[in-house]
């Protein structure tokens, strides 16, 4: 066994970036269904690591720099979006947060139908669809220690962790060809604001080359490093009461406030293209460490009859964003750009949804709109609304206690 330590790690994350980056660009199959960078070359990479455990050879990474990077990325979310934007996008959101609504409800009618269709306990119906879709390994492994405690289910917690992984590899290839499709449907990008020029912002292209002065790096991080400690602070303080959130809420939180409120009392501008930055670098790497790390053999030990409720889900998933979540959201371009972030999200996580919606608008144009609405409803909304639909699965009859 190797196990890279956290140079090596960064150095092999920055590796895999560099992979994707070629693999797109000489892969006419991976550019044109817009398959993000980092998802490519991370796979590569898993692949290859599940070859090597063949002949008993394994590489292990050392992880401790996954979260912080996730943390950053969500801080700059935060600190780019100002009060007047989410306002702007104040009913699109609401119009969004519906079909995200819908789409758990038919997670977990699928996958407890299904499971119980092929015989399997209906928690484990339930254990594959939101809890570790939509949820992602952080919920999957919060619920999956109650089924196994509370409910007495074998084996949960591996099948919540397979089962998010699967979904992360699956919503980061599905987004761009179900984009793909949709945008052959429209004429021409920006429908939502067709009176306005459509000048892209930070997330939309992070390709864009931006000036950036040593000294307005320092004050950008110190931005995001005080998001990342208040945050952290305020998630202590909610632990364990009514009002607890995930620390990366928690965070994204801060950046909101820090960011209007110098705002507001004239102390500040955030350098929103130096936020960008910084959030794409995060992003990027956060990708690049969480897919080489996949442990692909975990998806090989599925049971056949787990295997056919992911597929199914992936499917599901992939019609969802076709004819409800585009067709709700106008039919228009920026439906399209959102559809690829809902099955980031729907299947896998935000930075996942994030990274399918830049490889779409970095070849065919920004959506500024977009990039609003899927970090405020990913980050702010899906979790809670996820345990609140969770519970009510679980307060059907055949979920009774025993």
């Amino acid at each position: 066994m190797f196990q890279l330590d956290f140079y090596g790690t960064l150095v092999a994350a920055s590796l895999v970036l560099l992979l994707g980056r070629g693999l797109v660009t000489r892969v006419g199959f991976l550019r044109a269904y817009n398959i993000p960078e980092p998802v490519a070359g991370g796979l590569v990479v898993a692949l290859a690591l599940l070859a090597l455990r063949g002949l008993e050879v394994e590489v292990r990474f050392d992880t401790s720099l996954q979260t912080p990077l996730m943390l950053a990325f969500f801080a700059t979310i935060g600190l780019s979006a100002d009060f007047a934007s989410l306002k702007k996008g104040g009913r699109v959101v609401g119009v969004f947060l519906f079909a995200v609504v819908g789409l758990l409800v038919v997670q977990n009618a699928m996958g407890i139908g299904l499971a119980k269709a092929l015989g399997l306990d209906p928690l484990m119906g339930l254990l594959t669809g939101s809890i570790t879709l939509a949820g992602g390994h952080g919920t999957g492994a919060a619920w999956g220690a109650v089924f196994s405690e509370k409910y007495g289910l074998a084996s949960a917690s591996e099948l919540a962790m397979a089962s998010a992984t699967f979904g992360l590899v699956l919503g980061g290839l599905i987004g761009g060809p179900v984009a793909r499709l949709l945008i052959k449907r429209v004429q021409s990008p920006g429908s939502l604001e067709p009176e306005k020029p459509r000048v892209p912002k930070g997330f939309e292209q992070p390709n864009k080359e931006r000036s950036i002065t040593p000294f307005s790096f320092i004050e950008t991080l110190a931005l995001i490093a005080v998001s990342l400690l208040a945050g952290t602070l305020l998630n202590g303080q909610l632990h364990g009461t009514v009002f607890e959130l995930p620390t990366f809420v928690c965070v994204l939180f801060v950046g909101v406030i820090l960011r209007n409120g110098l705002s507001a009392l004239g102390l500040y501008q955030v350098f929103e293209r130096e936020v960008s930055v910084l959030g794409n670098v995060s992003l990027s790497l956060f990708l690049a460490i969480a897919l080489m790390s996949l442990k692909l053999w975990d998806l090989a030990s599925l049971a056949l009859p787990i295997f056919i409720i992911l597929a199914a889900q992936t499917l599901v998933m992939a019609l969802f964003a076709i004819f409800v979540t585009f067709r709700i959201m106008g039919s228009h371009y920026d439906a399209a750009v959102l559809a690829a972030g809902h099955c980031g999200f729907g299947l896998g996580a935000t930075p996942t949804a994030i990274a399918n919606m830049q490889a779409v608008t970095q070849r065919y144009g920004p959506s500024q709109i977009a990039f609003l609405v899927v970090p405020m409803v990913g980050a702010f909304f899906i979790d809670i609304i996820n345990v609140i639909v969770i519970k009510l699965y679980l307060a059907l009859p055949f979920f009774a206690v025993t």
